[in-house]
């Protein structure tokens, strides 16, 4: 079961680290001005979000060696892992986007930027403060989901569980420490992201009121 722990703990965090430059590139797509990007970067949203995740695995896995490609399960289960949350994270980005003043965007072309030297210095520092708290939820969320790899033969921890429920058969046992098993990974990640959350408030409070002090007109002694 600790190694089991492992496997899942490898989807999730490999697959998040997959799905997170993808969403940003799925963002910075279709923020362009061609129609055609656009149109891509948002019917790809659409259909990765639109088809269950088993599906995409079942694509990877099964289908795809009828193509002459033969992917591994653990690698198969990453990228379909990551396809699906990069567009969850794109999502995500796009409604930090949309919380950045236009004016930034303008004035950092006007001083000479170029289109992706603007997204990558100026505007996503700033989405990537305001969207950290629902990108880590979205991590809690791809740590659950990767129980699904268990059906294409993925040793994580429900494959390895059903695995010892046939030998042992003892069901209940098996499955409540298997559910103790994702509880003991994902609560510590929900503590540190309402942890983080409630820094991020403080914090902004504190620059509101700093710049309300900065906005007072000075009193004459």
């Amino acid at each position: 079961m600790l190694d089991a722990g492992w496997v899942s703990c490898t989807l999730t965090i490999c697959g998040f680290l997959l799905a997170f430059p993808l969403g940003i590139a799925v963002e910075f797509i279709r923020t362009r001005r061609s129609l055609i990007f656009r149109l891509s970067a948002d019917a790809y949203v659409s259909v990765m979000r639109g088809v269950p995740i088993l599906v995409i695995l079942y694509l990877l896995y099964f289908a795809l060696p009828e193509a002459g490609i033969a992917l591994p399960s653990l690698l198969a289960g990453i990228l379909g892992l990551a396809l699906v949350y990069s567009a969850y994270l794109a999502e995500v980005f796009r409604a930090g986007f949309a919380a950045v003043p236009s004016g930034q965007r303008e004035a950092a072309m006007a001083s000479g930027l170029g289109p992706w030297q603007t997204f990558r210095l100026i505007l996503l520092p700033q989405v990537i403060r305001k969207v950290l708290p629902p990108l880590l939820i979205n991590l809690v969320s791809l740590l659950k989901d990767s129980s699904i790899c268990a059906l294409i033969a993925v040793p994580e921890l429900t494959l390895t569980s059903r695995a010892i429920m046939s030998e042992s058969f003892l069901p209940l046992h098996i499955f409540v420490v298997t559910a103790c098993g994702y509880f003991m990974i994902a609560w510590p990640a929900s503590l540190a992201v309402r942890s983080l959350e409630r820094w991020l408030c403080r914090r902004a409070e504190g620059s509101e009121t700093a710049q309300s002090s900065q906005d007072l007109p000075d009193t004459p002694a």
